[in-house]
């Protein structure tokens, strides 16, 4: 397949007129099967990689079912999500080790949709005091033997596992599991000392910046401006609309640079459903608009998809170059996807969106197939 008349994002130029090859699978510097796909007037852009959204078309990774993981997986891949990496919630560990079970065996399977490429825990080790919309009532201290039994029942699925540094223990158990998954620091009350040190010792990524944790201020810059200080952090921001206004959103891409931004969707199952009354985590959520909320008033994830959130940023004034580094390159670095996904270079997988000229899915190519957006 040679695709051409195409604005291809390139991981060094941005965005560049060429033709875009793949054979197979693979993306190739050359074509042979002589098949061409016009997309004049069109973007090119590897497919994104989601590594925090909960749900989706009414189902919940949480629920451990394997018919809705495959149902959330198809729906991913439809708007150009084409790796993900489900994100968990606060729950027993009977639930989570079967959540894992279930991911585990989809992976396994190759179901249709999305590749699952890996699990993100966000719970249960994190703080009472910034809890959000995750269940306090099953709150756990970190805890190295039980992150190792739910890796053993994933099969090496897990990827990301968030963790409020101040719990005790917490240190503790970076020390002990960095070199194994990435450790996000999240749902915490965390002060810039404390901050500091979880990231000198290993912590590298922080779960949605700025919601549930402490404000950046001038005297107090909490987690926020640690990460800052710590070049090899990245940062996930949720761009929906909702949870970050647009200064904020502008904010953290001039202070942390393209290159350590990662977008997510943060989705519930809500997301490409009408509004309603739903759940997240055994919690009610009621869903109005691009509002999902507790009956207490908190956000409770969003209702929307990453390819969305990045059309978003792009409207808030973010680069397009630079809102696919943050959807489709930095989510593949950080769960170590990347040698085989996340750009468009000859060797990679030949998953790849078409956009318009208004940023919507034209067209999926996915493992070198044509799947319609």
């Amino acid at each position: 397949m040679r695709i051409t008349g195409g604005q291809v994002f390139d991981l060094h130029e941005g965005f560049v007129q060429k033709d875009l090859c793949f054979d197979g699978r693979l993306i190739t510097n050359a074509s042979s099967d002589g098949e061409n796909y016009d997309a004049n007037g069109c973007y090119v852009i590897p497919g994104l990689t989601d590594v925090h959204f909960h749900g989706c078309k009414g189902h919940d990774f949480s629920d451990g079912d394997s018919e809705g993981l495959e149902i959330m997986a198809k729906y991913q891949l439809s708007r150009g999500v084409t790796q993900i990496c489900p994100a968990g919630m606060t729950l027993l560990e009977d639930q989570l080790t079967k959540v894992c079970q279930t991911a585990a065996a989809h992976k396994k399977a190759d179901k249709p949709g999305a590749s699952l490429c890996g699990i993100n825990l966000e719970g249960p080790f994190l703080s009472m005091a910034k809890k959000g919309a995750q269940n306090g009532d099953w709150l756990h201290a970190p805890d190295v033997d039980m992150l190792r039994r739910l890796m053993a029942a994933s099969q090496g699925l897990v990827k990301l596992v968030s963790l409020a540094p101040e719990e005790p223990g917490a240190m503790e158990f970076i020390k002990a599991v960095e070199s194994e998954v990435t450790i996000s620091i999240a749902h915490t009350t965390a002060d810039y000392d404390t901050a500091m040190e979880a990231f000198r010792l290993g912590a590298r990524q922080v779960t949605h910046l700025f919601n549930a944790m402490p404000a950046f201020t001038h005297r107090a810059p909490g987690v926020v401006g640690a990460a800052l200080d710590n070049p090899q952090v990245r940062v996930e921001l949720i761009c929906d609309g909702v949870h970050i206004h647009p200064a904020a959103v502008r904010a953290v891409f001039k202070m942390f640079g393209a290159q350590r931004v990662i977008l997510i969707s943060d989705t519930m199952r809500a997301a490409g459903m009408p509004d309603g009354d739903y759940t997240l985590g055994g919690q009610a959520v009621q869903v109005k608009g691009k509002y999902a909320t507790l009956a207490d008033g908190t956000l409770a994830g969003s209702v929307t998809d990453l390819m969305s959130c990045m059309k978003t940023a792009v409207s808030f004034g973010i680069p397009l170059a630079d809102a696919v580094q943050a959807a489709a390159v930095n989510p593949a670095q950080a769960i170590g996807i990347f040698s085989r996904v996340g750009s468009l270079e000859p060797g990679k997988r030949a998953n790849l969106v078409i956009l318009d000229q208004d940023l919507n899915v034209k067209d999926v190519f996915y493992r070198g197939q044509l799947v319609r957006g």
